[in-house]
């Protein structure tokens, strides 16, 4: 599995070691905030057994997060194929941190790399990034990446409850010749 350094960042694959912050990640009200009902430890390690299996699967995926200097695990980045009870399809580029990570500008400096290597290394054309319209930390991130509104591509997801978590935003980016790229 391809592993991506960034300035202060190491995206790898996951370890064991990695499943009790994930949950506790997964258990904090504020990380789940745009994301829906908190999951149980059960959930959350379930979820890293599909993210290795996924990668294992096609090669990419989630990657765990880690800051260089201390090793310490703070959350994943990476791309994923679209579900299909989406009304988008292709791949989609995400991020989620511990609240510590907030604020450090490592959901930028992951997504970059993630960026990077989805029109580097997989050839793809273009990304996309969805988030509640609530969610403007991480819109500010796509923002940040060089990813642009699409309002038209704007939804209701059916899955969601009726509130602030229904209505879903989305930003692409191209990876084509002449394409914005992530500074």
């Amino acid at each position: 599995m391809t592993e991506l350094l960034t300035a202060r960042l190491v995206l790898r694959h996951w370890r064991d070691c990695d499943l009790a912050p994930w949950a506790a990640m997964n258990a904090d009200p504020a990380v789940r905030e745009h994301l829906g009902a908190l999951l149980t430890r059960e959930q959350s390690d379930a979820s890293v057994a599909r993210f290795r299996a996924d990668f294992e699967r096609r090669g990419y995926g989630w990657w765990a997060v880690e800051v260089q200097d201390t090793g310490e695990f703070v959350g994943f980045a990476g791309l994923d194929d679209t579900e299909d009870a989406m009304p988008l399809t292709g791949v989609e580029i995400g991020w989620r941190l511990a609240r510590p990570a907030w604020g450090r500008g490592y959901a930028t400096e992951a997504a970059r790399a993630v960026l990077a290597h989805g029109f580097g290394a997989l050839g793809l054309a273009g990304i996309f990034a969805v988030t509640t319209a609530g969610n403007l930390r991480s819109q500010a991130v796509m923002h940040r990446i060089g990813m642009v509104r699409e309002p038209a591509g704007d939804f209701d997801d059916p899955s969601a409850p009726e509130g602030p978590l229904r209505r879903q935003v989305v930003y692409r980016i191209d990876g084509g010749p002449g394409a914005a790229r992530p500074a």
